[in-house]
């Protein structure tokens, strides 16, 4: 059985919306538009869109935050609303601007406390907890008050949190916002192994598509509400027409040369091509005084800003 399923999901909120001095008005606004999604056990799913696009309401419904205004979604086997209780002892939630944990109580009590909450067998809770201060480097800050905790630090202590009860799925809505770039890398590094376990899906929101090209092997795009692109990052690529480039650097400048140039200036010249560039590099390596060749791949924060315009300039 699939962990994630949701067929015609829809969300509308109620507005008003001035039109005079005393004169307001009524607004619909479909905030999540008919969306159909399946999610197997393990995966790891990036969900992205731009601002407004319905990404966190998505998962508010998912998680049982939120009752949908139509359609239907199961959760672990279970309707995120009316089985609330029981579904949020099979998954975990990390918010980026939310928390979980104590504010005046040192990170172990909070984890501790958590453990009676979800009512966790003691030595369940242990291994888990250790495993998690391996890989988060959490034991130089166990004891710290959470208020005393760099952001860098508590969003590591609330990744803990999400996972100590061993939850089949974990929700993250912008897990590393606001993050310098070392409690970053720490934060993708212990995702990556949480994914390569196998036995929690993960299913990330995020601005930031480092995380997604680093965690996620499916990507879906949701703009004004609904699903724009369901599929690999290279499909997306694909269907954009993204290119890869090659850079080729001469010990002098060529007069001339055949070939898709996108720049030329002096002894670099840049190549665009379709797919694989074996082709191209070969025949690159006759150039008399040749330096170097690199192959830069394409930015998918471009090729996703081309799928956005392109809703957008459909859209009624």
């Amino acid at each position: 059985m699939s962990v994630i399923e949701a067929r015609g999901l829809r969300k509308e909120f109620t507005v008003r919306v001035k039109r005079s001095r005393l004169r307001r008005e009524k607004r619909i606004v479909h905030a999540v538009d008919g969306v159909d999604l399946t999610v197997e056990r393990g995966e790891m799913l990036g969900y992205i869109g731009p601002n407004g696009a319905g990404k966190s309401t998505t998962l508010k419904m998912m998680t049982g935050v939120l009752m949908p205004s139509a359609g239907e979604v199961r959760v672990c086997g279970y309707t995120p609303v009316p089985q609330r209780t029981k579904l949020t002892r099979r998954i975990g939630v990390v918010f980026g601007q939310r928390s979980q944990l104590w504010w005046d109580l040192p990170l172990r009590d909070s984890f501790d406390l958590l453990r009676h909450i979800f009512r966790v067998p003691a030595a369940d809770h242990a291994s888990r907890l250790r495993r998690c201060r391996s890989l988060l480097d959490l034991d130089e800050f166990l004891d710290i008050p959470v208020r005393q905790l760099s952001l860098g630090q508590r969003m590591r202590g609330e990744l803990t949190a999400a996972l100590l009860h061993g939850p089949e799925v974990l929700f993250l809505d912008e897990p590393t916002i606001g993050l310098d770039v070392v409690s970053k890398q720490a934060v993708r590094s212990f995702l990556t192994e949480v994914g390569v376990r196998g036995d929690t899906t993960l299913v990330l929101t995020t601005h930031d598509l480092a995380d997604i090209e680093r965690l996620c092997q499916r990507l879906v795009v949701i703009d004004h509400g609904r699903v724009v692109h369901d599929g690999t990052i290279d499909a997306l690529h694909a269907r954009y027409g993204s290119r890869r480039r090659v850079v080729v650097d001469l010990d002098e400048p060529v007069a001339s040369y055949s070939g898709a140039i996108v720049e030329a200036d002096g002894r670099r010249l840049v190549f665009e091509v379709d797919g694989s560039a074996a082709a191209v590099v070969a025949r690159l390596g006759g150039l008399p005084g040749l330096r170097d060749i690199a192959i830069l791949e394409p930015d998918i924060e471009d090729v996703v800003a081309r799928l956005y315009k392109t809703t957008t300039e459909d859209a009624p």
